[in-house]
């Protein structure tokens, strides 16, 4: 939904339903879409954040005939596309996830042509004045990058899909922007180690030279046009993992010039104080098929951890010290409380009131995909009941209902 021109447009994103091929994404934008709008914004347009598989992507771009089929929908429902989540190529829903999440990595032509495919579909789809943003894996998993040859592969990929979104603004007069996602454990982590990477390398002289060349622009504009296409999602809970300063992040962004193209609101649990109790109510969370990437802080040391039950068994082998543990578990973004331990809601607010004083990005996103693997007393309702709470909950913190509709496309 648009709330005007300060405020940007928010929603929520669709990763939370099923959509690892093209039929299972129209069914479940049917299925739950049209409710939540009612029941949010019903005398607006509403705006959503379209999860893309690779095979959704390769369907869409490759047939006119199921692009005009979300068209008709979008239309006959009163909804606009302003954001696409192309991070997880593959499968997301019923099985195992954990690090094949960032397969393929920016090293890979799959992951080039994926990208392109998402870009061609938003320029066709979005309307305008929306400069849609295509979210996308954080270059590649740390493990796995060994040494600069790597990050010279990824870094000309990203700046040969850079190329492409140049373009297609010329073919189509239509902005597409892509942002990389921070996330532990992945070559760009905490925004300090972002900050770096953009100005070492993608704002760099030398990939001005590389994009002019293979947009056909002339140097000083290329300069212009990475910063115009190339930018972060700024994911509040993956932040907080990392024990970023929030607040402090957001300042150093726009100190260095790196553009928040997605603010997204997402709450990861917290253990202020680890003790047998908490580590007991903890283990309910170990169970799930994503990565729980847990950092620990103690004695002034952050300690990072691949899953959370990496940080238990640790616990558990070398006892003793004070210990505070963030873990990468999405949890409903209202919750505060959890009992033996928290959530780490207080950075979303504290980066909405920043959104407030200064806008920090047009585009707002509540992402909690973990609905199906929450622990049962987390849930209450069905997921349409908490992701409306979800969206109250963040129109409250800003003071704002739905207003100005976008232009329509």
């Amino acid at each position: 939904m648009f709330l005007g021109d300060r405020f940007g447009h928010l929603s929520y994103s669709t990763l939370v339903h099923p959509g690892d091929d093209w039929e299972q994404m129209i069914a479940s934008l049917s299925g739950y879409v049209p409710e939540i709008k009612r029941r949010v914004c019903p005398d607006q347009p509403f705006g959503v954040s379209l999860r893309l598989s690779g095979a959704s992507a390769t369907t869409l771009a490759g047939s006119p005939g199921e692009r005009e089929r979300l068209r008709r929908f979008l239309d006959e429902q009163d909804l606009y596309v302003y954001t696409v989540n192309a991070f997880p190529h593959g499968s997301f829903k019923g099985g195992p996830v954990m690090e094949r999440v960032y397969e393929p990595d920016w090293t890979s032509e799959e992951r080039v042509g994926y990208t392109k495919n998402v870009a061609d579909v938003l320029a066709q789809l979005t309307p305008p004045g929306t400069e849609p943003t295509i979210q996308t894996v954080p270059l590649a998993y740390r493990p796995k990058v060994t040494g600069e040859s790597y990050v010279d592969d990824f870094t000309h990929n990203i700046l040969r899909v850079a190329a492409h979104l140049i373009d297609v603004e010329r073919r189509t007069g239509r902005r597409v922007k892509l942002a990389l996602e921070p996330e532990p454990f992945c070559y760009l982590e905490t925004i300090e180690e972002t900050t770096r990477y953009f100005d070492e390398r993608l704002y760099s002289r030398r990939s001005a030279e590389d994009l002019a060349r293979l947009a056909r622009l002339p140097l000083s504009e290329a300069y212009g046009a990475l910063r115009r296409h190339l930018g972060i999602v700024f994911d509040i809970g993956h932040q907080s993992v990392e024990f970023d300063d929030v607040p402090a992040s957001l300042e150093l962004l726009a100190a260095t010039g790196v553009p928040i193209f997605k603010l997204q609101e997402a709450a990861a649990l917290w253990v202020p104080e680890v003790t047998e109790d908490s580590v007991h109510e903890l283990e309910r969370f170990t169970d799930t098929i994503y990565l729980s990437q847990t950092s620990e802080l103690r004695d002034g040391r952050i300690t990072r951890h691949l899953n959370l039950i990496d940080a238990i068994e640790d616990w558990r082998a070398r006892p003793g010290g004070r210990r505070e543990w963030r873990t990468h578990f999405h949890v409903p973004v209202f919750l505060d409380d959890l009992g033996p331990f928290r959530t780490t809601r207080f950075a979303v607010e504290q980066a909405l009131q920043a959104h407030l004083a200064q806008p920090q990005s047009t585009h707002l996103e509540i992402e909690t995909y973990t609905w199906d693997v929450l622990p049962a007393h987390l849930k209450t309702g069905d997921v349409i009941d908490y992701v409306v709470r979800e969206l109250d909950w963040v129109l409250d913190q800003l003071g704002v209902r739905p207003g100005v509709s976008p232009a329509a496309g």
